[in-house]
């Protein structure tokens, strides 16, 4: 159990960024162009965790019909989650926007995916899955701030918002805790496909939920690229060096 409530613990780092974007977001009102711009990080973010650090782990090892599968499956609950989010949304608020709440989700699954990695990592070492959850904790900075401006731009409260950047603890405890106790005894082809459904849940939201959304606002060209071509190379960096 002492071993799990380290796992808990390691788990906590890139929760920590998130706070540290949202906590920015909260004490700063930006303008509708940077938190594009700032989506567009987020979104460079999530492709990078996609391409860099995912996927050549997958295709290492794993058959690529088992990775297509579980891609496929982590797709279709994708759209599994923008209807249950438009359902829940128009219950609660009729007619109010799903969007903040899709882009929510996309830094959700991000955040399960970081957990995922760091209970399978530290079933096999505690110093890998702490080098996993620090190359994440300051890469998590822009989608916790994207998330809780673009909040604030919809005119979702402040008590809901701060629910909400503290609610981003709980997919990092779950994926880590299904990564130590469900996933660490099963061979890493099986490991690898639940990263794959991973895959197919951030790789959706981020295409079809946060860059629409960043484009919204409709930042300055330049900006958005090097918004989002630096949030990419700058996890990607951090990956290298830290892994």
């Amino acid at each position: 159990m002492s071993e799990y409530l380290l796992v808990l613990a390691i788990a906590l780092l890139p929760a920590g960024g998130s706070g540290i974007g949202s906590a920015i977001a909260e004490s700063t009102r930006a303008p509708e162009w940077v938190v594009g711009s700032a989506l567009h990080a987020a979104a460079g973010v999530a492709i990078a965790v996609v391409s860099v650090e995912l996927m050549p782990r997958i295709l290492e090892s794993t058959p690529i019909g088992l990775a297509v599968v579980a891609f496929l499956g982590g797709a279709a609950f994708s759209v599994l989650l923008a209807k249950g989010v438009k359902w829940l949304q128009g219950r609660s608020q009729p007619g109010g926007s799903t969007a903040g709440w899709m882009v929510y989700t996309a830094v959700a699954a991000d955040l399960f995916g970081d957990g995922l990695m760091t209970g399978i990592g530290s079933a096999v070492s505690s110093w890998l899955g702490l080098i996993l959850a620090l190359s994440q904790l300051v890469a998590n900075i822009p989608g916790g701030f994207a998330a809780v401006s673009n909040f604030r731009s919809e005119g979702v409260g402040r008590r809901m918002r701060i629910l909400a950047a503290f609610g981003f603890a709980l997919p990092l405890f779950l994926g880590a805790t299904i990564g130590f106790w469900v996933l660490r005894d099963f061979e890493a082809d099986i490991q690898n496909a639940a990263l794959a459904l991973v895959v197919g849940i951030l790789l959706l939201t981020t295409v079809e939920d946060t860059l629409p959304q960043a484009d919204e606002p409709t930042p300055p060209r330049l900006i958005s690229t090097v918004s989002f071509a630096g949030g990419f190379a700058f996890f990607a960096l951090l990956t290298t060096y830290l892994g």
